[in-house]
């Protein structure tokens, strides 16, 4: 019997010929019902493929017979996909995809405000003629901060390089050496809205990445500089915007909203130009992302390819309490060695019982490194993005005699930072369903749970450190919990870690570490 495919979206022709073509598909293709409605008709629909249609717990309760969800294209937040591993639907995408597409539109942005193509136009046709008006700039030679340097910032970069553009960017995911290759300059953020002409924005919307580019990165920009929103409306403070933009003269290109409906837009009144997130609404992204959605169908049916899988159960034989640990382990250590600091190695090892699962516990570790990973993504997308990133990664064979039982460790080296700080190793386990971390560095023996707001201070070590950090906890109104407070001699350092009532702002954190002269000081909701 062939497997019913409903594709409920104007997709490219070419996915639904390739699985007629295959022989073991029955397609629907039906862009003009609404997909509730299309599940009723179609109640024995194995597969979907969709774009930006939202697969909710209903739809999937409503096709009692679907194993599979395929997004054509990158984003997946349209889709319960907790609710569907739930069920038992594997959800995959087709990342990069759309990348050339958006990265053209990032070019055409640029190019379009430079030379004042749209208002001239509108001038043009109304019989104007206003070249004084519109004396525009070149592109050519000017400075430009890409923010996020994965599929899409590493393709503005190429696309760029014909102009003779200085390319700065930030991302703390790739390798010095790796973003190179790219002629790009990696920096930190403040470098680079300082130093750029243009800044072009290419994050994920996450809790860390939410309304990052605030006042305090747009004042650093010059007077006259262009910000290009291509990503996600949420890792723009627009409020923020509103109040620099005009005293820094700055111009906003913008392509991504809250939601993508018609109706009043919230940065109407600060965006100098505005498209309907056309990013990758281009004939040659729709083609690749159906032809890519239909293969991996394919693959995934008759061959095993289980790659782009973004809803991956953990494997038989392996507690779950151990993935969670090395996600938090990772995200713990990459605080540690500074979370704005190029990766330059990831060493892990992993004992006892968990040595059999290490392959995939890569997909926790790097997951907790970035947030362009998710930690339920297969372990070849895991190995595939470290590659991409240009980072090393190495899973060193475990010493059995160590006798650590089964715990995980994680050592992590980036390329910038304090010379002191530049390595950090981690080791954790878990004891009677209770993550543990049992070593920070020469720190042995803290056994804390990470868990909740947290904050940690490396010090040199001296009487009435502790008593300050409190009291300046205590003048914010925060709590101590639980602390730890580690000495080692050799160094004559002291680490110091806080379990808080709520998380201490970073305004908070860096008076402490002023006032102590911290070597380190962070604070992480873990």
């Amino acid at each position: 019997m062939k497997r019913k495919v409903l594709i409920p979206t104007k997709l490219d022709r070419i996915a639904a010929d390739l699985l007629v073509k295959d022989g073991h598909y029955d397609v629907v293709q039906d862009a003009t019902a609404a997909l509730p409605a299309l599940t009723v008709r179609h109640p024995d629909a194995y597969a979907l493929i969709v774009r930006s249609e939202e697969v909710n717990a209903a739809v999937m309760d409503a096709l009692p017979s679907l194993k599979v969800v395929i997004r054509a294209g990158a984003g997946y937040n349209t889709i319960d996909i907790k609710h569907a591993r739930r069920k038992g639907i594997d959800v995959m995408n087709t990342p990069g995809a759309n990348a050339n597409a958006v990265a053209e539109e990032v070019v055409a942005l640029m190019l379009a405000d430079a030379r004042h193509i749209v208002t001239a136009d509108a001038s043009c046709r109304r019989g104007e003629w206003e070249k004084t008006r519109f004396m525009g700039r070149e592109v050519a030679g000017k400075t430009v901060g890409i923010v996020g340097l994965g599929n899409i910032g590493r393709l503005v970069a190429k696309r760029l390089a014909g102009f003779e553009c200085e390319l700065l960017g930030y991302d703390p995911a790739i390798s010095v050496d790796r973003a190179q290759e790219f002629g790009v300059e990696v920096t930190d953020l403040e470098s680079l809205f300082s130093r750029s002409d243009y800044v072009s924005l290419h994050l994920p919307e996450t809790k860390e990445t939410r309304k990052l580019v605030g006042e305090a990165l747009l004042s650093l920009m010059k007077p006259g500089a262009t910000l290009i929103n291509c990503a996600r409306s949420g890792v723009l403070d627009e409020e923020s915007l509103r109040k620099v933009k005009t005293a820094r003269k700055l111009r906003f290109l913008n392509d991504v909203y809250a939601r993508d409906e018609p109706g009043p837009k919230s940065v109407a009144d600060i965006a100098d130009i505005m498209l309907p997130h056309l990013g990758a609404s281009t004939h040659e992204a729709n083609s690749t992302a159906a032809r890519r959605a239909a293969e991996q169908l394919i693959d995934f049916d008759f061959k095993g390819v289980t790659s782009y899988i973004v809803n991956r159960d953990i494997p038989e034989g392996l507690d779950r309490a151990y993935c969670e640990l090395a996600n938090t382990l990772s995200r713990l250590c990459r605080c540690l060695v500074g979370a704005r600091s190029p990766l330059k190695l990831v060493e892990t090892s992993f004992y006892g019982s968990l040595r059999p699962f290490s392959e995939w516990l890569v997909v926790p570790v790097v997951a907790g490194l970035t947030d362009r990973l998710d930690a339920t993504s297969d372990v070849k997308a895991a190995h595939q993005f470290i590659k991409d990133m240009g980072v090393e990664y190495v899973n060193r064979e475990p010493d059995e005699g160590k006798h650590y039982g089964e715990s995980i460790t994680i050592d992590l080296t980036t390329e910038t930072g304090p010379e002191s700080l530049r390595h950090v190793s981690v080791r954790g386990t878990v004891a009677e369903g209770v993550m543990m971390v049992s070593r920070i560095n020469e720190f042995h023996k803290l056994y804390f749970e990470p868990v909740g707001p947290t904050a940690f201070f490396l010090y040199d070590d001296r009487p009435g450190v502790i008593g300050r950090i409190g009291s300046c906890l205590a003048s914010a109104g925060i709590n101590i919990e639980d602390i730890r407070n580690p000495h080692d001699a050799k160094s004559n350092r002291s680490l110091a870690i806080m379990k808080v009532n709520h998380a201490v702002p970073d305004s908070v954190m860096a008076d402490i570490s002023r006032e102590i002269r911290a070597l380190a000081a962070f604070s992480i909701q873990l």
